[in-house]
């Protein structure tokens, strides 16, 4: 479950259908932490002003992710998400979590334990570092970024990088965009900002869609809805077809998310939660 690195697993072809599924499971739990990713588009200077008014620190939430290959979705996995507070070089922090893990029934077939980890400022919400530790399938692969802000700059084992004002890592970028304004735009708008990944600037945007009501298995809701223009040479093709929708209250939670794939199609929903900043005012009563 990883962008390109260079370092990638072999491509897929000439492979039977069923490994070409299994090569599309491993990354099945990234969708969950990447469900932003976009170009083109320019950073834009509202969204570099936002501040958090959408979590707070022990929140943690928790997905169930499905996969679909012919029109039946099976459990593929669980993914997390954790807000913890600390220091990062004497400044006041959040520490983001994310996990991803197959499901153990799978894992004799191919092993997944991911994980994801953004140390961001508590005003500005702008990453200082971020790790990622990732195995997949007897695959490794280790990431360290540092984020110099006063200079826009970010730092891996391969160089310095220029990088925009208030440029984000994959996972500062979930929490940065749950603090978006969505009263602020019109069903066809475009937000757009940048993302550092593979020693990459991505510039990145997401179309806002408007308001629904969404059912899962665990609930119906008030839901904000959007699509993120995906970044083509992942197991996505590039394009708006993937759909994200997020609770339609103060804390901009993820409902669930949904994509066509490679092969076959993906979904997360949302299954727990604890500890929100908010009561989660957008559920409806019944199921």
């Amino acid at each position: 479950m990883k962008a390109d690195t260079g370092q990638s697993p072999p491509a897929n072809i000439g492979l039977p259908l069923h490994q070409i599924n299994l090569r599309c499971m491993k990354r099945i739990l990234l969708f969950a932490l990447l469900f932003i990713g976009a170009r083109p588009g320019q950073p834009n200077d509202d969204f570099c002003g936002i501040s958090n008014k959408s979590f707070t620190h022990g929140e943690r939430i928790l997905y169930k992710v499905h996969y679909s290959v012919i029109g039946i979705y099976v459990d593929a996995g669980d993914a997390s998400f954790t807000v913890d507070r600390t220091l990062f070089g004497n400044k006041p922090v959040y520490h983001l979590t994310g996990l991803g893990t197959s499901n153990p029934r799978y894992d004799w077939i191919f092993k997944v334990r991911d994980r994801y980890e953004s140390y961001i400022d508590t005003g500005s919400l702008r990453p200082y570092h971020f790790k990622r530790d990732v195995y997949e399938g007897g695959y490794a692969f280790k990431e360290n970024v540092t984020f110099d802000q006063a200079r826009n700059q970010a730092e891996t084992k391969k160089g310095r990088y220029n990088v925009p004002a208030c440029v984000q890592d994959v996972l500062s970028a979930i929490y940065y965009a749950r603090n978006i304004d969505f009263d602020k735009y019109k069903p066809g708008d475009k937000i757009p900002f940048s993302m550092f990944i593979d020693e990459e600037v991505h510039p990145l945007f997401i179309r806002y869609l408007g308001r629904e009501v969404i059912k899962t298995r665990y609930g119906r809701y008030h839901a904000i809805k959007f699509s993120p223009l995906l970044i083509n040479g992942t197991i996505f093709s590039g394009g708006e077809k993937m759909l994200v929708w997020v609770s339609d209250d103060k804390n901009h939670v993820p409902l669930r998310i949904e994509s066509p794939i490679t092969v076959g199609s993906v979904k997360v929903d949302m299954k727990g939660y604890s500890n929100l900043r908010y009561p989660l005012s957008c559920r409806l009563s019944g199921i």
